[in-house]
């Protein structure tokens, strides 16, 4: 496919188009890409900004929620005067706003067992804002049953965690899967949501604006894949910490002997599913 920028592109896009490793073919390649962004919340605000400003092409965003006033503290890409409004419409018109010739696909919907799949398997990758282990583990295995690359981020209190997940054929075979590094979610109650143990405004905007540089690196097969290791970040003491994982050949999903093979083991009921 030829580069037929508009010359409001070529603007918009210079500081991208002079970079050797994306040039007009990469800025291409992102605009033609598909990001579906799970939770339009602390996470999801600025991964979904600033992919809108890189110019990602289509941005599909899967929340059921409202915006609440308590949501501001972090939730940068809502406003005051759209506290009640649904965060898919009130994100949607954040992200016009900065860039609007994005395709924004909204799906209004907690994503769940029976549309996981569907939902995903019309992207080219997806990435994780919410705030619910039973979500995150039902991403990691509708990501890896559609072979499509996953970029997972974590906040809590004043620490995160980034890492990356693609062990399918023509992704990193060798790398792991969410569910090698946790087998599975803990027990309801035992490890606290933001909502109910807090957590550090800014600390979504660094976690969120690392999970978005990774998606960009994804999408355009530049530099070192997060895949194969785990970013673990301490505000407090401003330390990272990167962590190397292989894939378990115990694993559940991905190992030799997999138990887990479609996604009904997420079809009785459990947490609900929040998104930060």
């Amino acid at each position: 496919m030829g580069l037929d920028f508009t010359e409001e592109q070529i603007q918009r896009y210079a500081r991208h188009i002079l970079l050797p490793q994306v040039g007009g073919h990469g800025q291409d390649k992102l605009l033609r890409s598909k990001v579906l962004v799970v939770g339009a919340g602390g996470l999801g605000s600025p991964v979904l900004m600033y992919l809108a400003a890189a110019g990602v092409g289509t941005l599909g965003i899967v929340d059921d929620d409202e915006v609440d006033l308590s949501n501001l503290q972090r939730q940068i890409v809502h406003t005051t005067d759209r506290v009640g409004t649904a965060k898919v419409e009130s994100a949607a018109t954040a992200l016009r706003a900065i860039n609007p010739d994005l395709e924004l696909i909204l799906h209004k919907e907690r994503i769940t067992a029976s549309n996981a799949e569907t939902l995903l398997s019309s992207y080219d990758l997806v990435t994780d804002g919410s705030d619910n282990f039973a979500t995150r583990f039902l991403i990691n295995d509708a990501a890896y049953f559609t072979r499509t690359p996953l970029v997972s981020g974590a906040i809590l209190r004043f620490d995160g965690q980034v890492a990356t997940f693609k062990n399918f054929p023509g992704g990193d075979e060798s790398g792991p899967c969410y569910r090698c590094i946790f087998r599975e979610p803990p027990p309801p109650g035992q490890v606290p949501s933001c909502s109910e143990a807090g957590v550090l405004g800014a600390l979504c905007g660094t976690i969120g604006s690392l999970q978005a540089t990774e998606i960009l690196k994804e999408l355009l097969d530049i530099g070192e894949s997060l895949s194969g290791s785990l970013l673990i970040y301490d505000a407090l003491a401003t330390q990272f910490r990167t962590i190397k994982v292989k894939r378990d050949p115990g694993c559940p999903l991905c190992g030799d002997a997999p138990t887990i093979t479609d996604l009904s083991i997420h079809e009785s009921p459990g947490e609900p599913a929040r998104h930060g």
